[in-house]
């Protein structure tokens, strides 16, 4: 480290229900549909002062061998109507929507955030997501057409598209993926641009989220990961002539909270264990295997048979890379650790996680900063609504204390939150 100031921490809320991550047993878990649930997370955050809320969104119901996954979120209400009633119930907080570049129209949804923006008063953000699988463009007109080489290129067209539609622009584009001519019926939104939110850690992704977003929700396992996560992404900024500054670096991390550093730790494991039941380690083997392990015991090893490549029967989830690499690297984990199947799925599927007591994991998070793994962290509870109340309550103040996270808002909009510029006019 140097004699710099001290960097302020970035924190966002992310709406728990996708995935393993919610324990949906426990007794304080509630709805992920009613109001009510999105509105307590809100105000919990914006009582902490955070930077914004984010809304993760699905397409299409995930589906096992033809069956909908009931262990992952069902009806949850479209993000941006969501967004726009909280919009009437915070003054400060962010607000971020994950919006599909592949199954969506630039002008459609340049008015949706331009709407958005004006009616919070300069707090909307976009969280720019792809496809290119032809199980959730079922529901679309187009279906799965795009080829997934395409995917960024598609989206950086639709990107630069928004941003002209936002500056009220004439646009007047005919290119790969978009032939457009008009002029957004919204005027400009007050922070000029919403902000531009990328997810992804390819390099194509990263390059993407250096020439075009604003904050790139990452992920990273150790601090030294995180340090080089940071500098490869920053270093490409200046290509696109600009400073680092101007693209925060937020990993998404869970946190687990006790009164002495093995009560956190017995605490974490039991909510990993919670998180990863029987019936959802079958589900994650049978995402890599490709075949029906109903019949398979989650507390005996891991399949003796290799993966089925290119398997259908996991539909709506995202590849997570060649099915035999992976089933040979868990293999050995496996070998290593003398773990189960379910205690193997605990081990690999385990988002990086600050535990310890409030003392311990604001020096944590405060040191992931400090030392350029990160800017900020979006936290990934694992209770609905209520799964942030400890953190705002014990970790906050700790983090005022060390004059590294406000004490109050100093701007209003979502920009001036986040040390960014308004774009000017293109």
């Amino acid at each position: 480290m140097t004699d710099r100031p001290l960097k302020q921490i970035h924190l966002a809320a992310h709406f728990p229900g996708v995935n393993n991550t919610t324990v949906w047993t426990d007794p304080a878990s509630r709805s992920q549909i009613e109001f009510a649930s999105f509105r307590h997370l809100a105000e919990t955050a914006e009582r902490g002062r955070f930077d914004f809320f984010f809304l993760a969104e699905g397409l299409r119901l995930r589906e096992v061998n033809g069956l909908i996954h009931d262990l992952d979120v069902v009806g949850r209400p479209e993000s941006i109507t969501v967004l726009g009633a909280l919009a009437a119930v915070t003054t400060h907080l962010g607000l971020a929507a994950t919006v599909n570049a592949t199954f969506n129209e630039p002008y459609e949804l340049a008015r949706r955030f331009a709407s958005l923006d004006h009616l919070s008063g300069g707090r909307a953000a976009w969280n720019v997501v792809t496809s290119s699988d032809a199980f959730t463009g079922e529901n679309f007109r187009r279906g799965g057409y795009l080829d997934r080489a395409d995917r960024y290129t598609r989206a950086a067209e639709f990107v630069q598209l928004a941003r002209e539609f936002w500056d009220g622009e004439d646009v007047r584009h005919s290119g790969p993926q978009f032939d457009v001519e008009g002029r957004l019926s919204v005027p400009r939104p007050p922070q000029g641009h919403p902000v531009v939110i990328q997810a992804g850690d390819s390099d194509e992704g990263r390059e993407f989220a250096a020439a075009a977003a604003d904050i790139i929700f990452s992920r990273h396992s150790t601090l030294a990961a995180g340090q080089a996560f940071h500098a490869d992404v920053k270093r490409r900024l200046a290509a696109y002539g600009r400073k680092p500054d101007e693209l925060k670096i937020m990993p998404g991390v869970t946190y687990v909270l006790g009164d002495t550093e093995d009560e956190a730790t017995e605490r974490a494991a039991e909510i990993r264990r919670a998180q990863v039941g029987p019936q959802t380690a079958i589900a994650f083997l049978e995402q890599i295997w490709g075949v029906d392990l109903s019949g398979h015991d989650p507390d005996g090893p891991l399949p003796a048979a290799d993966p089925v490549v290119d398997s259908t029967l996991v539909q709506g989830r995202t590849r997570l890379g060649d099915p035999l690499e992976i089933a040979a690297r868990w293999r050995a984990v496996a070998a290593e650790k003398k773990l189960t199947s379910r205690e193997l799925v605990i081990e690999v599927t385990g988002r990086q996680s600050f535990i310890g007591t409030p003392a311990t994991v604001a020096a944590q998070l405060d040191a992931y900063v400090q030392n350029d793994a990160a800017d900020g962290f979006i936290l990934v509870p694992h209770l609905t609504p209520g799964g942030l109340d400890d953190f705002v309550d014990q970790v906050v103040p700790l983090l005022q204390e060390r004059g590294v996270f406000r004490t109050e808002y100093t701007g209003t909009t979502l920009r001036d939150h986040l040390g960014l510029p308004v774009p000017g006019r293109r």
